[in-house]
């Protein structure tokens, strides 16, 4: 690691901290209301947790708001993305739409396993799915947002993604990731870029398949 990318680093963890606890008491009856609207309208439980791992590939729970009716019982974690354009309520839509599912999320910056911007956290599964060069996504802690939500969001080609996530890491700096906080706040606003063509949100990544063109962003 460079050593400018580890001062960098320090700092970004503690600005991280900083907003993090700042949005998270601002933002307080903002997830308050929605936390009651999520459980009237799609029932408990109200979050959805998921193991994605975060630095170095070490997993954690990803917290967020529910956007989708359960998947069946019993389903994996690949079974559950494939049926999601059936389990995408259109409140869960909107929720995906205006990013207001991520908030929770905010406790994942608070306690370290994420930061406001990085690579987005995927599925552990997809660990031993990736090149060397794309699995240096993981050197950084993963983002809330990223350089590829912020070009293209989920309508972005995997290989596209993965390499614009590499060079995030490689050029990861404070006008940078200033930048993609503003584009981020632009592209809500548009709601521009939540889905991948015909689908709910992302196809699973898997290179042995002949089409890794489109992808779902998981529940």
């Amino acid at each position: 690691m460079k050593h400018s990318h580890r001062a960098y680093d320090a700092v970004k963890r503690a600005g991280d901290l900083l907003v993090a606890a700042l949005l998270l008491v601002v933002l307080s009856p903002i997830l308050a209301v929605v936390a009651l609207i999520v459980r009237v309208r799609l029932g408990a439980p109200v979050l959805f947790m998921q193991q994605r791992p975060g630095r170095n590939g070490r997993p954690f729970t990803m917290v967020k708001f529910r956007s989708m009716a359960e998947a069946p019982h019993g389903a994996s974690d690949t079974e559950a993305v494939a049926t999601d354009a059936a389990r995408l309520t259109r409140f869960g839509r909107f929720l995906r739409a205006s990013s207001l599912d991520e908030l929770p999320s905010l406790v994942n910056v608070l306690v370290g396993q994420m930061s406001l911007v990085g690579p987005r956290p995927l599925l552990v599964e997809y660990l031993d799915r990736y090149t060397p060069e794309q699995a240096r996504r993981h050197e950084v802690r993963p983002g809330i947002t990223g350089w590829a939500q912020v070009h293209g969001r989920n309508a972005v080609p995997w290989e596209e993604r993965l390499t614009m996530d590499v060079w995030y890491v490689d050029n990861r700096s404070l006008p940078l990731d200033l930048r993609i906080l503003g584009m981020t706040f632009a592209g809500v606003i548009r709601r521009t870029g939540v889905s991948a063509g015909n689908h709910a949100t992302m196809e699973p990544f898997d290179p042995r398949s002949s089409d890794v063109g489109a992808h779902k962003e998981e529940s």
